[in-house]
Formats: C-alpha cells, sequence, structure tokens
C-alpha cells in the first residue's frame, strides 16, 4: 500500500512547477501502479498550450474556474469543480485559468517526475527523457 501526503510532498522534488503552474507528483512510474498521479495548481489568469504526443491524461477539476479548446475543432469546455476532461486522442489543447485551478490528473504512461514540457507542448515518450 502507498500512503502519501500532498502537504509533506508539496516542499520536495515531487513538486515541478514554472512560473504560472505547479504539479505534486503523488505517484511516478516508478511507483509501479501503471500511471501516474499529480495534484496541478494553474495560476489564476495563465494560459497554457499543451500537446501530449506520447501520454493520456485525464483531469479531474477540484475548484475553480476556466475552460479549455481543443485546437484541432476550436471546440471550447468550461473547466469548473466536478469536471473531469479526457485527452483520449492526445488532443493538441489550451488550458485557461480564470482563476486559480486545482486539478487532479493521471497520466498514461506515468511520468518519471524529471519531465519539462518540450516547445511543442509535450513530454518526450517515456522512458526517452
Amino acid at each position: 500500500m502507498i500512503v502519501r501526503d500532498f502537504y509533506k510532498l508539496k516542499d520536495t522534488d515531487r513538486s515541478v512547477s514554472d512560473k504560472h503552474w505547479n504539479s505534486v507528483r503523488m505517484l511516478l512510474a516508478d511507483d509501479g501502479m501503471g500511471f501516474s498521479f499529480h495534484i496541478t495548481t494553474l495560476a489564476a489568469n495563465s494560459e497554457h498550450t499543451f500537446h501530449y504526443k506520447h501520454h493520456f491524461e485525464s483531469v479531474y477539476c477540484i475548484s475553480g474556474k476556466g475552460s479549455i479548446t481543443d485546437l484541432a475543432t476550436g471546440e471550447t469546455h468550461q473547466i469548473t469543480p466536478g469536471v473531469m476532461y479526457a485527452l483520449d486522442q492526445h488532443d493538441h489543447h489550451t488550458l485557461r485559468a480564470e482563476e486559480t485551478l486545482v486539478m487532479a490528473c493521471c497520466f498514461n504512461p506515468p511520468v518519471t517526475g524529471t519531465e519539462v514540457h518540450r516547445e511543442d507542448g509535450s513530454y518526450a515518450p517515456a522512458g526517452t527523457g
């Protein structure tokens, strides 16, 4: 059994940030679960374009308000507490946080914890850095 406390992890190397977001990686690839689980906080009034070409992601909104736009179709969906979205087609998307968004995220394949977003908004394929 794995038991971890977000509040104890948020000040460790499992907490990854940039200027407008923070992701606390609760489960990583080396935990052997087949997925990774993160609590990600996006700053209010921020915009993020991602394209997870090598990963599937599922996201559940815990708190805040924003929107997600599918860049292939232009379709925009509101994100509020209780809303989940799944990037089942490696969807290129823009996420906008109108208010601070707190999200629970799962990645498959799991991330290792050292990934950084590449220029195209993706992570490298699993096992390649």
